[in-house]
């Protein structure tokens, strides 16, 4: 497929289940990482940052993702240090686009999750799927009212992580997307 939809990837929340607080999910290891980007204004209980920020991630997540007809992008607050950092870990490649934020957290005015406005602009009309732990309602009606491609926005939840039915959800996706194309 030459034309491969986007799949946009958020990190803590579907690659890092960090509500996951007391079990490490099966098939998980576990890193301290010092993404430079995050402040100890940013990060709740910021004092553990000093040995670095606990992280874990699934080695077989990368093979997975890259197996699905997509084109890969970074859509997190690692930005660049996804790809120097993650990707490794995971076993994706280290040069994926990345969606650079140019405020990160700032309060929408229509109560959107701040990243929502910047995904529509960046996908510029590109069918794409948005995978993330804080998608709402809210955004998915906007991306409907506001992208003309079509469109996925798939909520995971940071205590899990991606699962096998959130794999098999995105390459049924990717599956009908090629059929509606005729």
């Amino acid at each position: 497929m030459s034309h491969r939809p986007l799949l946009l990837l958020d990190v803590d929340g579907p690659l890092n289940p960090f509500g996951a607080r007391f079990v490490r999910p099966r098939g998980y290891v576990t890193r301290r990482l010092r993404p430079a980007n995050w402040s100890a204004r940013q990060v709740p209980g910021s004092r553990r940052l000093r040995r670095g920020l606990r992280v874990r991630l699934n080695p077989g997540h990368g093979a997975q993702l890259m197996a699905l007809p997509y084109k890969l992008a970074w859509a997190t607050t690692w930005m660049h240090e996804a790809n120097e950092m993650i990707a490794p870990v995971i076993g994706l490649p280290g040069d994926l686009p990345v969606i650079e934020w140019p405020e990160m957290f700032v309060r929408d005015p229509e109560g959107l999750y701040w990243k929502t406005r910047h995904v529509v602009a960046w996908a510029a009309g590109r069918p794409f799927v948005w995978v993330d732990d804080m998608i709402t309602d809210l955004d998915v009606r906007h991306v409907a009212a506001h992208h003309d491609a079509a469109a996925l926005l798939l909520q995971i939840d940071p205590r899990k992580g991606l699962r096998e039915r959130d794999f098999e959800e995105l390459e049924r996706w990717a599956r009908g997307l090629g059929r509606t194309k005729g």
